[in-house]
C-alpha cells in the first residue's frame, strides 16, 4: 500500500521566540487593563468600548498559548486541519503552531514483544509448541492514524470521541501486532516440518535445523500483514520451540532411536573401513596367506570386537587355525 505520510508544511515557529511575544503580550493587556482601571475616559461608552477590546485582546493571548507544542527524538505529531491530514512534524523542539490544528502524538521508538508460545501443528500435522520474540516500530504516521482504528481499539467502545492517551494508544498497537504476529507464526510454522525424519537425509529446511531462514522468512510474513498498519517488524526470532506434551515423550523416544541408529551406521562404516584396510595390508606386505574361509573367520571376529558395547575377551588358540 501507497503511503500518504508527508512532512508538515504549515505555519510553524520558533518556541521560544513565541512564548516571549506572548509574554510581551500579556503584559500589554494587563498594562492596558490597569490604565483603564486607573484613569477611565470620561465617557462611558468609550470605557465600555475599551473593556470590551481588552478582554478581546485577552482572549487572543489566551488563544495563543494553546500553539505550543513540544517534541522529543523520535516522537512526532500528527497535524489534523478541521479533519483533513496536513503532514506530519518530526522535528524535535519547541514550536509553535496554529491552536486550531489537533496535534496527534506518536513515538516511532521500538518496542519489543515476546509472545506466549502456541500450539500449531507443522507440516506432518505433528502439534509443536512454538513461542516469537520481535522488537517493532511504527514506520508510517498516516497508516498508524487513520487506516486502523487505533483510538476504538484503546478505548474499547467504536467510534469514540474521547482523547485516548498516547500510553493506551500503544497498547492496541501492540495487540494488533500480537494478533497478526501471532496468525503469521501459525502459517510459517504449518508450512515447515518440526525436523527431519529418522528416514529423511532430503535439504527440505525444517523449523529445528534452519532457524535463521525460518526467522527471516517469519519476518517476511509479519511485515506483510502490518504494513497496512504502518508498523514495521525490525527483527524476529523463534524463541521457544518444543512438541506439544501429548507427544512430547513418543517423539522423544523416536530422536533418542534416530540417534542410536546413526551412531550404529557411523560404527559400522567405520569398522568395515577397517576391516578392509586390514586385510588390504596383509596381503599387499605378504605378511600371511588366507583363504576365504580364513578371511571370512578374521572379518567376522574383527567386526564383533569394533562392534561391540564391551571390551573383547581374547581366546588363545593352543592347537591350528584349523581346530
Amino acid at each position: 500500500m501507497k503511503t500518504q505520510e508527508e512532512l508538515f508544511g504549515g505555519l510553524k515557529l520558533n518556541g521560544i521566540l513565541m512564548l516571549i511575544l506572548n509574554f510581551l503580550f500579556l503584559f500589554l493587556v494587563v498594562f492596558l487593563f490597569v490604565r483603564l482601571v486607573s484613569n477611565p475616559p470620561e465617557s462611558a461608552v468609550a470605557t465600555s468600548v475599551m473593556g470590551i477590546g481588552i478582554f478581546l485582546l485577552f482572549l487572543l493571548n489566551t488563544f495563543f498559548w494553546f500553539g505550543f507544542m513540544m517534541i522529543e527524538p523520535n516522537d512526532v505529531r500528527v497535524m489534523v486541519f478541521f479533519g483533513k491530514y496536513k503532514g506530519t512534524v518530526k522535528n524535535n523542539g519547541f514550536f509553535w503552531v496554529n491552536p486550531f490544528y489537533s496535534r496527534k502524538r506518536l513515538t516511532l521508538r521500538a518496542r519489543n514483544l515476546d509472545a506466549d508460545p502456541i500450539k500449531v501443528n507443522d507440516k506432518n500435522g505433528n502439534p509443536v509448541m512454538i513461542g516469537v520474540v520481535m522488537v517493532w516500530r511504527i514506520s508510517d504516521t498516516y497508516k498508524a492514524s487513520f487506516v486502523i482504528d487505533s483510538a476504538s481499539m484503546a478505548s474499547g467502545a467504536p467510534n469514540t470521541t474521547s482523547t485516548v492517551s498516547l500510553n493506551e494508544k500503544m497498547r492496541a498497537y501492540q495487540n494488533f501486532v500480537h494478533v497478526q504476529c501471532d496468525a503469521a507464526l501459525r502459517y510459517v510454522t504449518g508450512m515447515y516440518a518440526y525436523d527431519h525424519t529418522g528416514s529423511d537425509k532430503s535439504d527440505e529446511m525444517t523449523l529445528r535445523s534452519n532457524a535463521d531462514e525460518i526467522n527471516q522468512i517469519l519476518e517476511q510474513q509479519m511485515n506483510e500483514r502490518l504494513t497496512i498498519a504502518g508498523i514495521e517488524i525490525v527483527e524476529a526470532r523463534i524463541n521457544y520451540l518444543a512438541y506439544a506434551p501429548e507427544i512430547a515423550a513418543v517423539m522423544l523416544r523416536r530422536q533418542q532411536a534416530d540417534a542410536i541408529i546413526a551412531a550404529r551406521e557411523k560404527i559400522v562404516d567405520g569398522a568395515v573401513g577397517m576391516v578392509k584396510l586390514a586385510l588390504d595390508k596383509l596381503s599387499e606386505e605378504n605378511i600371511i596367506e588366507l583363504d576365504d574361509d580364513k578371511k571370512a573367520a578374521m572379518v567376522s571376529n574383527l567386526m564383533v570386537v569394533l562392534c561391540s558395547e564391551d571390551s573383547a575377551s581374547p581366546v588363545i588358540n593352543a592347537g591350528t587355525l584349523h581346530q
